[in-house]
């Protein structure tokens, strides 16, 4: 749960015109180590670095998968940010223990809103200041959820699919009770900071939704597949689509402003 006691440096303002979507595939067990290092020590260091941590989430169906996003104000902005933070204090200080706990961590997309005014909204939402801890044997099904869809497109067909998505989907899936918090697609510049590495050559559209629960976007996700207008959308962007869509389930950390 988000409480109203500490802000973002960039609160009130539309988070990010850069985005990374990423994905680590961590050690068996691991994942609660990483996420008390992440929440508790390098959130603060990152952003006074220059950048927004937007979201940190256990992913539901992959128990060893830690998977966040950050926002930058730019790609210059991006290269300098990085650059203060892993040339910095807090990374030092804290690189080892977060690296051993991690086997992969180059699965990141990067990313734009896909149309003025799809970036994430953060106004308004403050993290906890700690003394509210998680309670691991809460029922998981009842706890507030985000969902990011990876539409895998075929290249030069983003622009098109996100005015598709827009005009039809988003209506529909509003209507349905879903809350779309933000959607994207892959920012094609060079990547500004080498020492991190991207996913080159991708072609996506990723939307993000929040929902009340996991049994909320069960029941979402069977009335969408039966909506005439679901299928009609489906049917119109199939020949933009290069393989499968991947979908994540994801359950926000005590320390995610994004849940």
């Amino acid at each position: 749960m988000n409480l109203p006691l500490k802000a973002p440096a960039t609160a009130g303002l539309l988070a990010s015109p850069v985005v990374e979507l990423r994905q680590y595939t961590l050690r068996p067990g691991r994942r609660d180590t990483l996420i008390d290092v992440f929440d508790s020590r390098l959130i603060e260091g990152q952003e006074a670095a220059g950048m927004t941590i937007i979201g940190q989430f256990r992913d539901l169906d992959r128990p060893d998968m830690f998977v966040w996003m950050r926002g930058f104000d730019g790609m210059d902005a991006r290269k300098d940010a990085l650059a203060a933070f892993y040339d910095g204090p807090v990374w030092a200080a804290w690189r080892d223990a977060a690296n051993a706990t991690m086997i992969d961590s180059d699965d990141v997309l990067l990313l734009k809103p896909a149309w003025p005014g799809a970036g994430f909204d953060l106004s308004g939402l403050r993290r906890a200041d700690g003394s509210e801890q998680e309670k691991p044997s809460d029922d998981s099904r009842l706890k507030a959820i985000v969902a990011i869809k990876i539409h895998h497109l075929q290249p030069g067909t983003e622009a098109g699919f996100a005015e598709n998505f827009e005009a039809r989907a988003v209506p529909l899936i509003e209507a349905l009770g879903a809350r779309l918090l933000g959607a994207f697609v892959t920012e094609h510049a060079e990547n500004s900071f080498p020492r991190l590495p991207v996913r080159s050559g991708e072609n996506v559209f990723i939307s993000v939704m929040g929902f009340d629960s996991a049994d909320a976007h069960a029941n979402h996700e069977a009335t969408l597949a039966a909506s005439q207008m679901w299928r009609t959308f489906h049917r119109a962007t199939e020949p933009n689509r290069a393989r499968p869509t991947q979908t994540l389930r994801l359950s926000p950390t005590s320390q995610s402003l994004l849940s």
